[in-house]
């Protein structure tokens, strides 16, 4: 009898060490399987888009999308708090970012434009006409050939990589003057879209019926132009990490990259692919054209 129970209170200590043993591997391998994307909510629709494809034909897998702006990505992989850092920008262009540090992957590229409330009657301005109204030196539509409206401005917050390429390439390094920020692409297209006179600017992305597009001396804010870059204010979509990637985040970042994903999630989202540029581009903002031919 005595026998009996022993033999009863093994197994059960047994059973209880195996289930511990197997919980922890469930753990070990829950963390294993998600990867942790920060930053860019200019390419946070995309990322998010291919995450959920990705989960799905990767079961166990779960990719955790956040925004933030670029700056808060780029910080957060540099210190090995996320697996991938979404930025707009070179790494080198933010302050404080070691890029030495990090590895660049991109994968596409974002056009960038103004967006004004539908009251203000303007569908196109000069560039001119842009820093002045950015630099507060214009302070009414009428003065652009608008309605008699107040001019309200609304900035993406510092860091944001967003508003570091239109200041660079919109505004010709010009600095819009203080006013409110948003650290979200669709808040500022809400706030935007029910601000009468205002203008702000996203990713090709964010553009719905809700707000007004703006052209350029003439040139429209399409994938095309931007290609060609008849439309300057463009970035790339990058994917930093550390030197070393976890193994899954480096599989996920290819997948974003593939034909497959570039063909389908890039295009159909308002992206441009990679493959479709006719031109390149480097931190420095030095353009040439693409010679050889894409497959």
């Amino acid at each position: 009898m005595r026998k009996k129970r022993w033999i009863e209170c093994l197994l059960v200590v047994g059973l209880i060490v195996l289930g511990g043993w197997a919980y922890q591997t469930r753990q070990v391998n829950k963390a294993n399987m998600t990867i942790t994307a920060v930053g860019s909510t200019a390419l946070q629709p995309l990322v998010e888009a291919a995450g959920e494809d990705y989960s799905t034909h990767h079961l166990g897998t779960f990719i955790n999308v956040q925004g933030g702006g670029s700056g808060t990505g780029l910080s957060q992989v540099q210190e090995g708090a996320v697996d991938i850092g979404n930025a707009d920008i070179f790494a080198e262009e933010q302050k404080g970012i070691k890029a030495n540090r990090l590895q660049d992957h991109r994968v596409a590229v974002v056009g960038i434009t103004p967006i004004v409330n539908q009251s203000v009657g303007v569908h196109q301005l000069t560039t001119t006409q842009l820093i002045n109204i950015f630099t507060g030196k214009v302070r009414n539509w009428s003065q652009v050939g608008g309605n008699n409206q107040k001019i309200v401005i609304l900035n993406r917050a510092q860091g944001s990589g967003t508003r570091t390429t239109f200041e660079r390439f919109g505004l010709k390094n010009h600095r819009s003057i203080a006013a409110q920020e948003q650290d979200s692409s669709g808040m500022v297209r809400q706030i935007v879209s029910t601000t009468p006179g205002a203008i702000s600017y996203v990713g090709f992305s964010y553009v719905d019926k809700s707000v007004q597009a703006v052209s350029l001396n003439g040139v429209a804010p399409t994938n095309q132009n931007v290609a060609s870059n008849e439309w300057p204010i463009w970035s790339y979509e990058h994917m930093y990490t550390s030197k070393t990637p976890q193994p899954l985040a480096q599989r996920f970042i290819k997948y974003v990259q593939s034909r497959q994903i570039q063909n389908s999630l890039v295009r159909r989202l308002v992206y441009i692919s990679m493959a479709d540029m006719n031109v390149t581009r480097d931190g420095q903002g030095r353009v040439h054209k693409v010679e050889a031919s894409h497959e």
